[in-house]
């Protein structure tokens, strides 16, 4: 869910974010999904390039249309062994769509077959604390601060021999995307990140808000104790599905929706991860040295300059500031979309058509 704060420079708050059994059905086999990719001039954009080709999607998916992705994969990547699903070509360009919380990698499980139909190597990863990632050794820091999970994609993107990719995600993967992009946009192409600049840093973190607003940060403070701690790990399921609920108050996920979801957060490191990220945030909790010069460029509140197209639902149920209120934070190719129809924070998940093209457009532009 949301970061409390976005830097000194933006002062509004900002929303941030086990193994899959295989006889449920493959999203690469339905037939649904065999639809051919296809090239054209792009146009219509106050900031087009016409003759610049890029893929385009050339179908529909309504959204719940799959339920699966291919089996996982596992590779080792810095401190971690990351489970990840794949779609598309092997030589396509890049794209990494990365979850938040209380989330996993079915937000992306529309996403993925749309953007692997257009050409595009799609990668999914659980990030530490979820699903079948697991970190290597005992003696690391099971440490949720938005740096680690950073470096984190970088090292995957190493492991993966990815030079360069498309970042696209919300809540913890939105924030994740936006700090790659801000201090190493070498390997960044471009980006798409749902409810805009999501850059914090602890001394933000510490500004009070209006008592309204800081209501909504209710489950930032049960975290800050113990008795959170506790009741988080007992609850995990029923404390998360409430999230979902408060969140994406139009959305109507099934029962069956939720429990695939909800499996991710059976990951024998996710309680640690998710108390040390929301404690971090407020000061709570101590980061690693290993991550500091990271985050005091981060709490300088950089622009970003790659290529960028944010998002917003129109029923988004999280804390979440105006578009306006950050669009300074962008200085390259910018652009934003509100999505309506009652989509809420999940939004790749609950409109992923809209967002699978907001992928393309912005690889396009880069």
């Amino acid at each position: 869910m949301p970061n409390r704060a976005t830097g000194a420079a933006f002062h509004e708050r900002a929303i941030m974010s086990d193994p899959i059994d295989p006889d449920r059905r493959s999203f690469l086999g339905s037939a649904a999904m065999t639809f051919a990719a296809a090239q054209f001039a792009f146009s219509g954009s106050a900031d087009a390039q016409p003759n610049k080709a890029k893929p385009v999607i050339t179908a529909t998916i309504k959204p719940g249309t799959n339920t699966s992705f291919a089996a996982l994969k596992q590779i080792e990547a810095g401190l971690l062994n990351v489970g990840y699903a794949e779609a598309g070509p092997a030589d396509g360009e890049p794209v990494l769509l990365l979850h938040g919380w209380p989330y996993d990698i079915h937000s992306f499980v529309d996403v993925a077959p749309l953007l692997a139909s257009a050409g595009f190597r799609v990668i999914v990863p659980y990030i530490r604390g979820y699903g079948t990632t697991r970190i290597l050794s005992d003696a690391t820091v099971r440490n949720g601060q938005p740096a680690a999970i950073a470096v984190d994609t970088i090292a995957l993107m190493d492991a993966l021999k990815i030079e360069k990719a498309t970042l696209a995600g919300f809540d913890w993967g939105a924030r994740t995307a936006n700090i790659i992009a801000a201090l190493w946009p070498e390997r960044c192409k471009a980006m798409v990140s749902v409810s805009g600049y999501l850059i914090g840093s602890q001394e933000a973190g510490k500004m009070p808000l209006p008592p309204k607003a800081e209501l909504q940060w209710w489950y930032q403070f049960y975290f800050a104790t113990e008795r959170g701690r506790a009741g988080y790990d007992k609850y995990r399921r029923d404390f998360s599905k409430l999230i979902w609920q408060l969140a994406s108050p139009k959305w109507n996920f099934d029962d069956a929706t939720f429990d695939r979801s909800a499996q991710a957060f059976d990951n024998p490191d996710h309680i640690a991860i998710v108390i040390h990220n929301y404690r971090w945030r407020l000061a709570l909790a101590e980061g690693e040295a290993r991550y500091d010069e990271f985050e005091m460029r981060l709490a300088q509140g950089p622009v970003i300059s790659v290529p960028t197209i944010t998002m917003e639902g129109d029923a988004n149920g999280a804390p979440h500031p105006e578009p306006a209120a950050y669009a300074k934070m962008f200085s390259g190719k910018y652009s934003h979309r509100t999505i309506t129809g009652g989509t809420g924070h999940n939004l790749p998940q609950e409109a992923p058509q809209a967002f699978a093209e907001a992928v393309v457009d912005v690889a396009a532009k880069a």
